[in-house]
């Protein structure tokens, strides 16, 4: 009775747990009813079970893509009006104009191209010199405000979703994780396998043990691609 467990599916690895266990416990082998080995194999199936289909991370990395990039388009959009409008040296307030984009300047111009941690740093501290009462006066007398508050109102939701993020992910990562505990399930089932194997010429074993060999036949043809498992989940 071999089979690399290593090598099964998930799916593959599942659905043989779960007719191992419901061999044993059928009544047809009285030799092996209540043994050890078949609660641990329920146990750590159980487990295996609960876990192996979730996502290891959050899921929520497209929506701080998104916030992000719609963080991006506020904050371009306003440095590009400014640089425009500075130039035109017969328009209306444009020095003000200049004054506001050398504070864009201060904190950088590609702050859209830093990573996250970086570009909400100094996204911070950009907001908060724009805030200043000479700078918010200036935001006004160009009638950006809106567009300011665009900016304000992106950064913040950006910083919301980010934070959500964070979060998930750290519950995630206080679950064990799904390969440690599919290390106990084939350890257990290596085992099982080993007794089965070991008693396999004594009285009582001999058809218990031809029988769990054809699941594990089926459980590596399956893995192969040699055969059709109908009776496995029909979905991870």
């Amino acid at each position: 009775m071999k089979i690399s467990l290593v090598r099964l599916s998930t799916k593959d690895l599942a659905t043989l747990a779960q007719r191992i266990i419901s061999n044993a416990q059928s009544g047809k082998y009285p030799v092996i009813s209540n043994h050890p080995l078949v609660s641990a194999i329920q146990t750590s199936y159980a487990a295996y079970d609960e876990v192996y289909t979730k996502q290891i991370y959050s899921g929520k990395g497209t929506d701080v893509a998104g916030a992000d990039y719609e963080r991006d388009v506020a904050y371009k959009s306003l440095k590009a009006f400014l640089n425009g409008y500075r130039k035109l040296s017969t328009a209306v307030n444009y020095q003000l104009a200049e004054e506001l984009y050398q504070v864009f300047k201060q904190f950088g111009l590609d702050l859209d191209r830093l990573s996250y941690s970086s570009q909400t740093a100094q996204m911070k501290k950009l907001i908060e010199e724009l805030e200043r009462p000479e700078n918010s006066q200036k935001i006004t007398a160009l009638s950006l405000n809106a567009a300011f508050n665009e900016m304000k109102a992106k950064h913040d939701a950006f910083e919301l979703i980010f934070a959500g993020q964070a979060e998930a992910n750290a519950d995630l990562r206080q679950m064990s994780s799904a390969s440690a505990i599919r290390k106990v399930l084939e350890k257990n089932l290596k085992s099982y396998f080993n007794l089965l194997t070991a008693m396999k010429e004594v009285s009582g074993w001999e058809l218990f043990y031809n029988d769990v060999n054809e699941l594990v036949k089926a459980a590596k043809n399956s893995s192969s691609g040699k055969g059709k498992d109908d009776d496995q989940p029909k979905s991870e």
